[in-house]
């Protein structure tokens, strides 16, 4: 990833007019007439993001999507910068989004923790994309409005309900990255996790002593007949989750007691 493949590296005052346009309002008044929209420009770069990785995504390439030059590719979106902060808020403006009213706490988490796992899903290079600085466009404003429901009316300070939802947003980006990973090993060298593990295992047998890491031996064999590998994103998921929702209940009995 290069150094300015994160939210919020290029030209703040142009990325903030591009991110809070006018919907349908998305070409450059420059130049002559225009041939497409900088939505348009968006949903190229996100279909080659989404099959190819951020590795693949170039203005010229984009260009290449829409049949364009990439100087005219220039005139929607000043670089790939702005281009990738366009790209993140739209996936948060399209992100499905649930109803969360009258849920119990604990559901309404679940749900927003779902929901961001089903984005990264469909969208790996997400996973990946620092977002210290977030492109505040409108997908973020609405992504975390809606996300903070899920603590609102618990007892928790302003400071605690970000703090939480930083946390369950964090272990959800985690866990997807396992799951990301490990495809992609497995189509990269085309053997899945099981068929690298049975290929390794007659050199294992012989040079790792079950004597010497007998906890190792002995954790690590249930763990792996347990998930059919060294990991398995779902069960780290599930785990994780529980383990998560139960540290909140201590927080907000203690900020609500």
């Amino acid at each position: 990833m290069g150094a300015r493949e994160r939210s919020s590296a290029g030209d703040p005052v142009r990325t903030l007019e591009l991110l809070w346009r006018e919907p349908g309002q998305g070409g450059s008044a420059r130049g002559p007439k225009q041939r497409t929209t900088v939505d348009a420009v968006v949903d190229a770069a996100l279909e080659i993001a989404d099959g190819q990785g951020l590795a693949a995504l170039t203005m010229r390439s984009v260009a290449a999507q829409l049949g364009l030059t990439p100087m005219a590719t220039y005139t929607y979106v000043p670089g790939k910068a702005e281009l990738l902060d366009l790209m993140l808020d739209t996936v948060y403006q399209r992100m499905t989004r649930h109803d969360l009213t009258g849920m119990p706490w604990r559901e309404r988490v679940s749900t927003v923790a779902a929901e961001n796992r089903a984005l990264l899903a469909a969208h790996p290079w997400v996973a990946y994309v620092p977002t210290t600085r977030p492109p505040l466009g409108p997908g973020v404003a609405a992504k975390y409005d809606h996300e903070l429901q899920a603590f609102d009316g618990l007892g928790l300070g302003d400071v605690d309900m970000d703090a939480a939802l930083t946390h369950v947003l964090g272990f959800v980006t985690s866990v997807a990255r396992i799951a990301i990973d490990t495809a992609r090993a497995a189509a990269e060298s085309g053997e899945s996790d099981h068929e690298w593990w049975q290929r390794a295992a007659p050199l294992l047998e012989r040079v790792f002593s079950a004597d010497r890491y007998p906890l190792a031996a002995r954790v690590g064999a249930a763990a792996g007949q347990a998930h059919n590998s060294a990991y398995s994103a779902d069960h780290a998921y599930d785990f994780g989750l529980a383990r998560l929702l139960d540290g909140l209940a201590a927080l907000i009995e203690t900020s609500s007691g």
